[in-house]
């Protein structure tokens, strides 16, 4: 008897809703997006982030909550800078990687006004680039307690959203001066692979209609919730919004890829929130915490080929560039300072 009983109860627990989304969002889900949503201003580039909260062991032993923030790689590039050292022990020259800290910025609305932002700095902990890896990094807001919102990641079992399934953005849209905007469209496809980095089979994308602009890259993309199979998952970080082809044509970084790099990066909690895989802060702070891997382990090498899509990346406006559409056609002035990646030759458009 007591047999059946402890088996009727692990059933039930299996298949208790509580088990499969511990994680719901309640309230109005518009402000709680935008609450969680930042724009990034990363030297005189902007883009959007997401943010996540942990608690932690402080650096005095005690529990405290730390902010950290979801963007794309190419949004954070211009922070990158490289140097050639020599090593006392060895006498070799080697190169440093290092990376200046980027300023997130969170936008403050009264009563159907502006009334001003909170602006932070935020360290980069975690980077792959966009051209050779998976075009993924993560801050640390170096104020602790900045805030307890915290984006919830969608796990639906396989991780992979249906067709059809209805999702939100809200990102900067044109930077500071659009932050907070939601948009609304559907999952349209899922497996679109482009032949970036050099490891060969290329990388795969998930494609949304929901509207992005440049200032959009970086942002999250959620469930909106709206049906009874997606209802439970409503509000969950789904994507990142990192280029497009077109409007209502934009290809996120699905959540299965940003959960599979994670792991491989040592940062999985930033996505799963588990205290037992959550490190205390101090590690973070440990000469030997790994930032970027530039041996490959992470990354693919980089590919020859690249496919046509343009960065949702908000560029500087004081300076003038021009853009290739597309091969044979003159250069134009960009007021947007959209990067546009060129069409492969060998497809002779």
């Amino acid at each position: 008897m007591k047999k059946a009983v402890v088996f009727t109860l692990l059933v039930l627990v299996a298949l208790s809703p509580s088990f499969i989304s511990a994680e719901e969002i309640e309230g109005a889900l518009a402000p709680y997006l935008q609450s969680i949503s930042v724009t990034i201003r990363a030297d005189r580039g902007q883009g959007s982030g997401v943010l996540v909260t942990r608690e932690m062991i402080g650096l005095d032993g005690k529990p405290v909550k730390v902010n950290f923030v979801w963007t794309a790689a190419h949004v954070l590039s211009r922070l990158r800078k490289t140097r050639t050292v020599i090593d006392t022990k060895t006498g070799q020259s080697k190169t440093l990687v290092e990376f200046r800290d980027a300023e997130i910025v969170q936008e403050i609305v009264e009563n159907g006004r502006r009334v001003g932002e909170k602006k932070m700095l935020a360290s980069v902990i975690k980077y792959s680039d966009a051209d050779e890896g998976q075009d993924l990094a993560l801050l640390m807001v170096r104020k602790i307690g900045m805030t307890d919102k915290s984006a919830v990641f969608y796990d639906g079992g396989n991780d992979i959203l249906p067709i059809g399934t209805k999702v939100f953005h809200v990102g900067s849209l044109h930077g500071q001066f659009g932050a907070n905007s939601m948009t609304d469209g559907i999952m349209s496809q899922i497996g679109r692979v482009l032949n970036i980095g050099s490891a060969g089979g290329g990388v795969v994308f998930d494609q949304t209609t929901v509207n992005a602009f440049p200032g959009s890259s970086g942002g999250g993309v959620f469930v909106a919730g709206d049906s009874e199979e997606t209802k439970k998952f409503r509000g969950q970080y789904c994507g990142m919004i990192v280029r497009g082809a077109g409007e209502t044509f934009n290809l996120i970084v699905p959540i299965r890829r940003m959960r599979t790099w994670a792991k491989a990066a040592g940062c999985e909690w930033a996505i799963k929130n588990d205290p037992k895989i959550t490190p205390p802060l101090s590690e973070i702070y440990k000469p030997g915490w790994i930032i970027e891997d530039t041996g490959g382990v992470w990354n693919a090498k980089a590919h020859a080929v690249r496919e046509s899509a343009f960065f949702f990346w908000l560029r500087d406006r004081s300076k003038v560039v021009a853009t290739i559409l597309k091969p044979g056609v003159e250069g134009i002035k960009s007021e947007t300072y959209i990067e546009i990646m060129p069409f492969p030759e060998n497809k002779g458009r």
